[in-house]
């Protein structure tokens, strides 16, 4: 390097020791200031530039127009090229006059003049392609700074050296360029506006990150509006940013679909190229075992070929942050050493802080970004994922929809795609893990020399030691699970029956099954929390150990083996470096094997089949038809025989045409097979125009009434108006709190079943199709309704009338209005033809009509046949959702399936309520008090108050609640520990400190066995502490756990039925799994972090200021610093945990919805739209999951600037006061700093963490203060014996409301029913008639007057006194099988059976019998009193009699009420109550009643009765 200089005054040597390192005062040669230093800038813009201009091209966002700050950038650029040619030509100018210049003043001028020039050119091309902020040219110019601020100095040291200027040309130049560099880099610091023509102007609130500052991205800084704007007001949905467009659903889905579609292709290429050479060497390739495996399509491929690039990008910056890491041990020992040495300059020491502290603050940036990537990354994997099974769950066939519930695949959405996303962080680690142990151990070798070998081994050894508890704890998981699964299984049964158990009053018995499942729970918790003690013991005190074994072998090895500070605290520095991957690998590799299994899982749905979309035949058909079928043969799945065979049929256009046949005779399964949703073996299926569908099991939306409806139509007033009218939905509308805004709850559940029925009708008609497949809609709906809708809709002149309809039925009253019937038996067709034909014809239509209409006044045969139908498959997979967890049901063995069936088909009866449940629309309505505003319009609409996510911070006596549930004594037990531990610790290392100075003394340590020993005592002591304590949180953990679960339980069995009403068991149950499940297994470990790095930083700052006093200085403002961070942080990063969590749910909501309705969906062609729609809910959980991620990264800068900062003034403290210090205490300080970055980034997590879980322990006592209904026994004034003698029923003026702030229901009552009176009662939907039967049994209190059974005030007594002296016979069956659903207080066997030969036996079987077993249920608690309250239509006639019959002989010395809906049931009863509108209208027998003219006679005839 010597020739471009020439012969300077040094010799020409461009770097001269003497001058540079050994003096007080250094600096460089001018040689090396002109020649590399200048260069270095220039080669880092010349090196960037091709693959920036490359970027540019491919990332154009419209130009940004010539701004001043563009203007003035440009003239600096050119400024600077103008003095870098001035120089060169001064040179030249030399040269002329004879004084020859070293080589060097020609080169470096030339180099950077171009330089400028292109800098000066990227400006503009730069605005040009639309970037605001230019990253590589702010470096450019940083570098310049840099490389300028040396010569600087050097310049202005020289000229007073000599006293004067030896080249005033060159120095003033010099100058002029270090003012515009650094102009330029102050200006470079400045964003332009955002591009012309960009998507800002359209998007309310654009996504900051794309339009930030180069610096303000660097550090994360553009948060910061958010985070202040969150800690000022909650956040809420509006005030997230809008998605980036390549993070957007769309976009995401979009590629990994094509990704996945390029794999199946591939797959299929691959089967038809090995296909034909089996065919031929079929012999050989078996004999040979060369049977290729069949490839299946990799998800995984997919997966990389989406994502790949993104985690290229991340994983180099992994390697740079691991290659960082070790720098800083490195600078440890070089500051030991330089303390070590009074005679270094102490510039030195100054440089080493100042390296140490960028070095840090390197590593951290590096670190945030790459974190920033993978985190992003992972949240794409989620969202792809999530997309791909949405569109594959609306094409799946029904056998795979058969083999898994939905509660399975919805799983598949919220769990494994959720794994996904939490591997994404450790996937690098694979790679980065074994760099980082493997730098490690060369570096303490290099230190320690073979002894590090020993410590590396007990590391190592640790492994699978904790690898063996984890497999145990996991073990416990699983049973844990299962514990779990069965008790959230009972508390949703018992939530979905409270009704039941309120009116038999069975919830002691149920009560102790809870806590017996939940006492086997928590004991698994306990052992399992113990055994976790262990791991967190081996956690805390691996580092120590591994340190003490390796002194220990370093120190006894070789007797000159001397330990000196620069050994010991580097080694241990290296040592907690080596800490992380180690203890990380296990975790690793947990995650691993669950993503491995969610992928199989995953991989196994997408390749599941499809239906075939060219079963049925849409566009061409023969003329004048507009359905037919050819010899067609359906199954539901390939390995069931077929369900319809050989089927001719055909429909011509605008024909009315019902199909009829007994139970399970495959009239379903032939509106499928139309629509397409079966497996065609063979035939072919022709259907031409648009289809709409009712399914015989009403599919609702979880919106307003009006959007069911409209099912994605647009608004069209008319004929919204007509479809209402027609379906009879208008009456309903004006009982429904918000009209047709209602928010209908999940599943249609504030609907009764007719009314649900009538949407999806009316869900049809609006659609306005060519082809109307109706399956069964009047099952569900009463008698007169029923003639209704078909006179205005089905029938010739209803609104339907000359569109093609396909009904399926049971009322034979309408059949003589079809145009022609179809009969079905066993799958085929066994007549067909038009009604007088078919009645000529003598077949079995004939025989069955004779059969029933003898019996019946003038044919009124409504109900003959029974509505409980559809128990196809079809049907069974629908219920299947409502078991969804009855794993021991979905069994494939085909002896368990027919059972399965014939399970199913009774469960069927159960889930299709009838209107006449009694659920009384109006008690819907929410009363003034506790309405809910969602938006104006829907404000009385909503059902249920919307779930309050609770706002600002957690207040104080949550942690005060849980203290006292952990039991105070226990509280502060843990905390002495942790103080103890602490104080352990912070001995122990002192020691070390000590024992090392030992070696400044003489260069030999004597008393060796005394160091080790105490050292070793000390650091057991504090391992034990750390696990007595950890014992004692677990102990805690646990009784708070049994204490809060019991206070919920108990509170929540015995809450009103209002309750229940306005609460959806959604809601309860999210009380008893998620917010249980997080006061078990979340809060007791995350209080322990916390406190472990609580006291880990405290100590911390403990040793530094002992070591450096002056330290207490800059303790406060870091402080400060910190807990400004911190606040900001909690409160925006909290309010966004819970807008992610709130937006979560939706999503799971509507694609559980979608799978239950996935046909209804395929049938009206809306998968499209429905895609969409899951996309926007995906994105709006999204919107809060970015700023989230960002949240943490912005706290995570922050954090680490504050404790690279503590390293900073740490090793400066260190250097400035090296007079009074030995290196052990230096060594001690700063290692000691070195981790406090971690420590202090941990406990703010920590606290946050705890801050939204605490929030569990808040939601579980809200529940458990709800108001409770009136005590279960009242012991001053329980009934007598054998109360109630006679069954006389009073009710006095009575008037009752659902809920406070609502109409009455029933108003001033007053009648009397003597003992052993039959009374029917009867009257419209919503007249009274259940909410009569629910005050006998006090759900409803009374508001005024009285109900007095036999002289006794029911007021008066406890409710159980009560429940258990009354029988009601309610259409519920609970899923416990029979025996249980006869008793809930286990009587004796054969009382039971005897009870059975009773009511018919064996006739249980019979599908859907639901009936009897009530009867059963009845028959069995003997009471005086009962009440029928009749399922519509869901039990044939015969059956019915049955019932009757039963009545009049088993309970005839009984008073029974009968809520009736067909009125033939109670023509021979004493006397009919005829209630309107909660009033009394007519009370006498039958006959008078008839004869009177009124209300009932009206009935009676519409039944054609009368």
């Amino acid at each position: 390097t010597s020739w471009p200089c020439g012969m300077g005054r040094n010799g020409g040597r461009s770097r001269d020791s003497n001058l540079s390192v050994h003096t007080e005062n250094p600096d460089l040669t001018p040689c090396f200031q002109n020649s590399l230093l200048a260069w270095v800038p220039c080669i880092y813009l010349w090196v960037a530039l091709p693959c920036y201009l490359l970027y540019l091209r491919h990332h154009c966002r419209g130009y940004i127009i010539l701004s001043h700050l563009s203007k003035l950038k440009t003239v600096l650029g050119v400024l600077l090229w103008c003095v870098s040619w001035a120089d060169l030509f001064y040179s030249f100018h030399g040269l002329v006059h004879g004084r020859a210049p070293a080589p060097v003043f020609f080169v470096t001028p030339l180099v950077v003049g171009v330089t400028m020039l292109l800098a000066t050119l990227l400006i503009q091309y730069e605005r040009l392609q639309g970037v605001q902020s230019s990253g590589v040219l702010i470096i450019f110019w940083f570098l310049c700074v840099v490389c300028a601020i040396v010569p600087f100095r050097s310049k202005i040291l020289l000229a007073k050296a000599e006293g004067e200027i030896s080249d005033p040309f060159r120095f003033t130049t010099f100058y002029i360029h270090f003012a515009l560099v650094l102009s330029a880099l102050i200006l470079a610091c400045f964003r332009e506006k955002p591009p012309f023509f960009s998507a800002k102007n359209v998007d309310p609130n654009p996504y900051p990150e794309t339009s930030a500052g180069f610096l303000s991205r660097l550090f994360f800084w553009w948060f910061t509006k958010m985070a202040i704007y969150g800690y000022r007001h909650p956040l809420e949905e509006k005030d997230l940013w809008s998605l980036k467009e390549e993070d957007r659903s769309q976009m995401v889905v979009q590629q990994l679909l094509e990704a996945w579609r390029k794999q199946e292709k591939q797959t299929a290429r691959h089967k038809a190229s090995a296909a034909p050479g089996k065919n031929s060497s079929g012999e050989d390739e078996v004999l040979l075992g060369a049977q290729p495996r069949p490839r299946k399509p990799s998800f995984l491929k997919a997966l990389l070929a989406t994502f790949g690039s993104s985690f290229l990008l991340s994983a180099c910056f992994k390697l740079i942050q691991d290659l960082l890491s070790f720098i800083n041990p490195q600078l440890l020992s070089i500051l030991i050493r330089f303390i070590s040495n009074p005679m270094a300059p102490s510039w030195w020491g100054f440089l080493v802080a100042g390296l140490m502290f960028l070095c840090s603050m390197m590593q951290s940036l590096i670190l945030q970004h790459y974190y920033h990537y993978i985190f992003v990354t992972g949240l794409k994997f989620r969202t792809g994922i999530m997309g791909v099974i949405y569109r594959k769950a609306l094409v799946i066939t029904n056998s795979v929809k058969r083999a898994s519930t939905v509660g399975e695949i919805v799983n598949l959405m919220s769990v494994d795609a959720q794994r996904f996303m939490d591997l994404a962080p450790f996937l690098n680690l694979l790679w980065s893990a074994p760099l980082q142990i493997i730098l490690a151990i060369y570096f303490l070798w290099q230190n320690l020399g073979p002894s590090v070998l020993a410590g590396v081994a007990f590391m190592v050894l640790l492994i699978p030691l904790n690898g063996a508890v984890a497999v145990k704890m996991r073990a416990f998981q699983v049973k844990q699970m299962k514990l779990k699964d069965s008790r959230i299984k009972l508390m949703s049964e018992i939530l979905n029956g409270i009704k039941v158990l309120k009116l038999y009053a069975w919830e002691p018995s149920f009560l102790k099954q809870v806590e017996g499942i939940r006492q086997g729970e928590l004991q698994l918790l306990r052992t399992a929390a113990y055994l976790h003690t262990t791991t967190t013991f081996t956690w805390m005190c691996s580092p120590f150990l591994v340190t003490l074994i390796t002194l220990w072998v370093y120190v006894y090895v070789d007797p000159n083996n001397v330990l000196d500070a620069e050994k010991a605290f580097v080694s241990v520095s290296l040592f907690n470096i080596l800490r992380l991957p180690l203890n990380m690998l296990p975790q690793l590799i947990s995650n691993l094997t669950q993503a491995s299994v969610s992928l199989k899982r995953i991989q196994q749905f997408l390749s599941q089949e499809e239906l075939d979309s060219q079963s049925v035949e849409r566009k061409t058909i023969s003329p004048g038809y507009a359905i037919t079928i050819h010899s067609g043969t359906f199954t539901w799945a390939q390995d069931l025989p077929p369900t319809l065979h050989s089927l001719d049929i055909q429909v011509p256009k605008g024909a009315l045409v019902a199909v009829v046949g007994p139970v399970g005779c495959g009239k379903s399964s032939l509106v499928s097979a139309l629509l397409g949703e079966m497996e065609k073996l063979e035939g072919k299926v022709h259907m031409k125009g648009s289809v709409a569908y009712v399914p015989q099991q009403a599919w609702i939306q979880n919106c307003t009434l009006q959007e069911n409806v409209l099912f994605g139509q647009a608004l069209n007033p008319k004929r919204y108006q007509q479809t209402l009218e027609a379906c009879a939905l208008l009456a309903d509308l004006e009982m429904l709190p918000g009209g047709d805004q209602t928010e209908i709850g999940e599943k249609g559940i504030n609907l009764s079943g007719g009314q649900r029925q009538r949407v999806s009708l009316a869900r049809a008609v609006y659609s306005d199709a060519d082809i109307f497949l109706l399956d069964d809609p009047l099952s569900a709906v009463d008698s007169h309704v029923a003639k209704h809708i078909f006179d205005h809709v089905i029938g010739p002149e209803g609104v339907l009338a000359g569109k093609t309809r396909v009904l399926v039925t049971h009322g034979i009253s309408f059949l003589p209005q079809t145009d022609f019937i179809i009969v079905l038996a066993d799958g085929q067709v066994s007549e067909m033809g038009p009604y007088p034909a078919l009645l000529q014809r003598n077949g079995s239509f004939a025989n069955f009509l004779c059969n029933y209409a003898p019996d019946e006044d003038q044919g009124h045969l409504e109900d003959s046949w029974t509505a409980l139908e559809g128990a196809e498959d079809k049907e069974a997979l629908l219920i299947e959702d409502t078991l969804s967890n009855h794993t021991d049901l979905t069994d494939n063995d085909p002896v368990t399936y027919v059972v399965q069936k014939q399970f199913m088909r009774q469960l069927s009866a159960l889930s299709s309520d009838g209107e006449g449940q009694g659920r009384p629309v109006p008690r819907r309505h929410l009363g003034p008090s506790e309405k809910v505003q969602v938006t104006e319009a829907k404000a009385d609409g909503a059902l249920t108050q919307e779930e309050k996510a609770a706002i600002g911070t957690v207040e104080l006596s949550v942690f005060w609640d849980y203290a006292k549930a952990v039991g105070l004594c226990t509280t502060l037990a843990i905390c002495l520990l942790y103080v103890g531990q602490s104080a352990a610790a912070i001995g122990a290392n002192v020691w070390l400190s000590a024992w090392t100075n030992d070696a400044m003394a003489d260069s030999r340590q004597n008393n060796t066995s005394l160091r080790l020993g105490v050292y070793a005592a000390l650091g057991i002591l504090q391992g034990l502490l750390v696990m007595l304590a950890a014992m004692a949180m677990a102990a805690g953990g646990i009784q708070a756990a049994r204490v809060l679960h019991q206070a919920l339980l108990h509170n929540k069995i015995r809450s009103p039925q209002s309750f229940f009403d306005t609460t959806p068991s959604g809601r309860i149950l999210n009380r008893f799994s998620k917010d249980i499940y997080v006061i078990d297994e979340v809060l007791a470990p995350v209080i322990l972090m916390l406190l472990n790095s609580f006291f880990n930083a405290i100590s911390t700052l403990v040793v530094i200021v002992a070591s450096t006093p002056l330290f207490t200085v800059v303790i406060l403002p870091l402080a400060v610093l910190y807990t400004l961070v911190q606040r900001f942080y909690a409160a925006t990063s909290r309010q966004l945990k819970r807008l992610e969590s709130v937006s979560r749910s939706p999503i799971y909501s509507h694609f559980s919805e979608t799978v239950t309705g996935a046909s209804v969906i395929r049938a009206y062609n809306r998968s499209r739209d429905f895609e969409i729609i899951s996309d926007t809910k995906v994105d709006a959980n999204q919107r809060s999951c970015y700023p989230y991620i960002i949240s943490n990264r912005w706290l995570s800068i922050g954090v680490e600037f504050v404790g690279n900062c503590v390293v900073l003034f740490a090793a400066l403290f260190a250097v400035i006061g090296r007079s009074s210090l030995n290196p052990g205490l230096v060594g001690l300080s700063v290692s000691y700093s070195l981790q406090v970055t971690f420590a202090l980034n941990w406990m703010i997590r920590m606290m946050s963490d705890l801050e939204s879980n605490i929030v569990a322990v808040e939601r579980v006592k809200e529940y458990s203060k709800t108001e409770t209904e009136a005590p279960w026994v009242v012991e001053g004034s329980r009934p007598p014996e054998g109360w109630p003698p006679l069954g006389e029923v009073e009710f006095r003026n009575y008037s009752a409301r659902y809920r406070p702030g609502l109409d009455l229901v029933l108003r001033d009552l007053s009648l009397h029913v003597h003992g052993g009176e039959k009374v029917g009662i009867v009257g419209r939907t919503g007249a009274g008639k259940s909410s009569m039967t629910l005050c006998l049994f006090r759900i409803l209190e009374a508001a005024k007057g009285e109900i007095r059974i036999d002289g006794l005030n029911v007021a008066d007594i406890g409710l159980h006194d009560l429940r258990s002296q009354l029988t009601i016979i309610p259409p519920l069956l609970r899923s416990g099988g029979l025996g249980c659903g006869r008793n809930g207080r286990s009587q004796t066997e054969n009382q039971s059976w005897a009870t059975e030969e009773q009511v018919g036996g064996p006739q249980l079987e019979i599908v859907g019998q639901r009936q009897l077993v009530c009867l059963a249920r009845a028959l069995l608690r003997k009471s005086r009193i009962l009440v029928l309250d009749e399922a519509t239509a869901a039990i044939d006639l015969e059956t019915d009699n049955l019932i009757q019959a039963t009545i009049r002989t088993q309970f005839d010395t009984c008073t029974v009420l009968t809520i009736a809906h067909r009125l033939n049931t109670i023509m021979d009863y004493t006397r009919v109550l005829v209630l309107d509108k909660g009033v009394v209208a007519e009370f006498d027998s039958p006959a008078n009643l008839i004869a009177a003219r009124g209300i009932f006679y009206g009935m009676a005839r519409d039944a054609g009765l009368a």
